[in-house]
């Protein structure tokens, strides 16, 4: 029987390639930024929310706050209403007697709980939408209260005891209160079922009731 000699043939295979995932971008660096500088990295998240609010402000036929929902507007506007409804804590150092507006946690309470339970309301009735874009949705759409309450504050400044500026103030939140819940109905209604549109958003109309009144109560400049 003749011998018979097998030799092992070393051959280099290369052990890179691309993974295609249908629907997913082709290059990687679209998807990580790892290196990317920091001072970019601000700056595009700084865009994307200011391109939330201007959704909110002038309501298209998009999806984007719902398909990129984060929690960064919600949060800033929570803050700035937290600080400028906080009520003053002078009279009730001196005069054993707090002025009636409402404490920074006690905003921050009323604004992530009313949110938090509209979307338990919503989901309860089968909408088709996650709880952290609903919470996006309607953190985003109190932009316009905000701008409200920024114009009462420069009223306050001005006087507050006169009748004329009151009926300002209040035109002002009565049009905040009508724009946010304007849009976030133009957002949130797709996802509700057909039937039960009416019973998802009243308890959204309360929400921005509340903050609303907390806005045009405010008598401190």
């Amino acid at each position: 029987m003749a011998d018979v000699e097998f030799h092992d043939e070393i051959v280099d295979v290369p052990l890179e390639g691309d993974i295609d995932v249908p629907g997913a971008a082709k290059s990687d660096d679209e998807l990580s930024t790892l290196d990317e500088p920091v001072k970019e990295t601000i700056l595009r998240d700084v865009k994307a929310v200011g391109n939330k609010f201007a959704h909110v402000l002038i309501p298209k036929q998009s999806r984007v706050l719902l398909k990129e929902w984060d929690l960064w507007g919600p949060l800033v506007l929570c803050t700035f209403l937290a600080i400028m409804l906080q009520g003053s804590t002078d009279d009730l150092n001196m005069m054993g007697e707090n002025d009636g507006g409402p404490q920074f946690a006690e905003v921050f309470v009323i604004y992530w709980l009313g949110a938090s339970v509209v979307t338990l309301n919503i989901k309860l009735l089968g909408g088709n939408i996650s709880f952290f874009q609903s919470v996006c949705v309607l953190g985003y759409c109190v932009c316009p209260l905000g701008i409200a309450l920024i114009v009462c504050r420069v009223l306050l400044a001005v006087s507050s005891d006169s009748l004329g500026l009151f009926l300002a103030r209040f035109i002002s939140v009565v049009a905040g209160f009508a724009w946010s819940t304007f849009a976030s109905t133009a957002f949130l209604a797709d996802s509700q079922p057909a039937g039960r549109k009416i019973l998802a958003m009243y308890p959204l109309f309360l929400f921005y009731f509340v903050i609303s009144w907390l806005i045009i109560s405010h008598t401190h400049s």
